[in-house]
């Protein structure tokens, strides 16, 4: 009589922080799904939990924390990754029955202390994984990461003792792993990292092989050389964190040719020079707003998305409003905006002057407001207008979807009319017909 199969075993899945950190818990989840693994929605009766945590601000370390103690909780066995994973004594400290703490992108020790916890099942017969591997993100978009680490010192920022400084992938691997996520239907790839626009500086720019439609070529390990090769993979090419450096001006040929599309995820931080001196900022900022203006001559329907920190140490009225006024001059479309918080370990907490937490409340609201009407005006403008939209949900009296200007997650969102159904993925013309502060209204005129 044949042994029954033996069963998979089955484990549950945290994935918190920033789509950086996405990446990171898809590459786990992959690997996982490759060596049998099945992956379950609920803790209970899960054999074991995996919590990939977020570090950046305190506030997020206390969501972490709170994520582990919930799955102890439910499960009791708990593996906890991510950027938290660096400091584990902090883990310790509140959860110290965790099973185990890797910090972050050490996909190899995750795995181990998922083995050493509940030992894979795998039969290579029945355990197939898609070739472009396990998503977590919606079919018809992904996020491509293409370095970890950064070299930059800013004094708010703790992400280069987490993840280290700038490691480059080479450019015939990212473009690999592009192609291979097209194939599988994705339409749009979200290019991340802490630093997009010092990408390959740490490989001196090294060129690498890859053998594309038209053949076998080198690549360079370049931002502008990278963003052309991914724009003609015939996928919408997104990118985000992008500091200011003066080579970015390069990539405004690339959008006007539709090569990627004209969106500029930039995190500015602040507009005031004798801020952002203290946060130890780099780029030219003094210069930013010239250039903006010569980014828009060139790509007018170009959207620039930023973030924004009010109340950093020793930040006066007169700086705060500097960074209002850059905000109206600028026509920034997209800012989200976060209070200064201590972070420990950050060069910002021995700054003087802390701002106190009711002045930073006033700023923020003065901040959002003024951004609200700015973002408001500027999407008044595709009033008229006709408008690529990428459908990302069906409901039952329309769609909902985004322009080229609009990242999933942190942007606004059209609401879309149509005289059939549309699909999740598909790219609709749509005429935009009403606007509000952050989204759009319109009909689907064309498939």
């Amino acid at each position: 009589m044949a042994e029954p199969a033996q069963k998979s075993p089955r484990i549950s899945f945290v994935s918190l922080g920033c789509p950086k950190a996405l990446v990171d818990s898809e590459r786990i989840v992959t690997r996982l799904r490759a060596e049998g693994y099945e992956l379950t929605k609920t803790h209970t009766g899960a054999d074991l939990v995996v919590v990939n945590t977020c570090g950046f601000l305190d506030s997020a370390k206390a969501e972490s924390l709170a994520a582990i103690g919930d799955a102890l909780a439910e499960n009791g066995k708990v593996v906890v990754t991510g950027c938290m994973g660096a400091e584990p004594e902090q883990i310790r400290e509140v959860h110290p029955s965790v099973l185990a703490i890797t910090g972050p992108q050490q996909y190899e020790s995750v795995l181990a202390a998922v083995h050493a916890a509940v030992p894979p099942a795998h039969d290579p017969f029945l355990d197939l994984v898609p070739e472009q591997g396990v998503k977590l993100t919606p079919r018809h978009y992904a996020y491509l990461k293409i370095s970890e680490g950064c070299s930059n010192r800013c004094t708010f920022c703790i992400i280069p003792k987490l993840r280290g400084d700038l490691v480059s992938r080479p450019a015939g691997d990212v473009l690999r792993e592009a192609e291979r996520l097209v194939k599988a239907g994705v339409k749009e790839l979200l290019v991340i990292s802490q630093d997009t626009s010092a990408y390959g500086m740490d490989l001196r720019y090294a060129a690498s092989p890859w053998k594309s439609a038209d053949g076998e070529r080198e690549v360079a390990a370049r931002f502008l050389d990278l963003s052309r090769a991914l724009g003609g993979l015939g996928a919408w090419v997104r990118l985000h964190y992008v500091y200011p450096y003066p080579h970015v001006d390069a990539i405004m040929e690339l959008m006007a040719a539709g090569t990627v599309l004209p969106y500029l995820d930039i995190p500015f931080q602040h507009a005031s020079p004798t801020v952002l001196k203290r946060m130890k900022r780099p780029a030219a900022q003094e210069k930013t707003l010239a250039r903006i203006k010569a980014w828009r001559a060139a790509v007018p329907d170009l959207t620039l998305r930023s973030t924004f920190i009010v109340g950093f140490p020793g930040e006066t009225e007169a700086e705060f409003a500097e960074l209002l006024a850059f905000l109206e001059e600028a026509e920034i479309d997209r800012a989200g905006c976060f209070k200064f918080e201590p972070v420990r370990g950050a060069d910002a907490n021995a700054l003087a002057d802390p701002v106190p937490d009711a002045v930073k409340a006033e700023r923020y609201d003065l901040f959002m407001r003024t951004q609200q009407k700015v973002s408001a005006r500027r999407l008044k403008k595709k009033v008229g207008t006709r408008q690529q939209v990428i459908i990302d949900a069906v409901t039952a009296d329309g769609a909902i979807g985004r322009t080229k200007g609009d990242a999933p997650e942190i942007d606004g969102t059209v609401k879309v009319f149509s005289r059939r159904p549309l699909r999740v993925g598909e790219i609709a013309t749509v005429k935009i017909e009403a606007a509000g502060p952050y989204d759009l209204t319109g009909t689907a005129v064309g498939f």
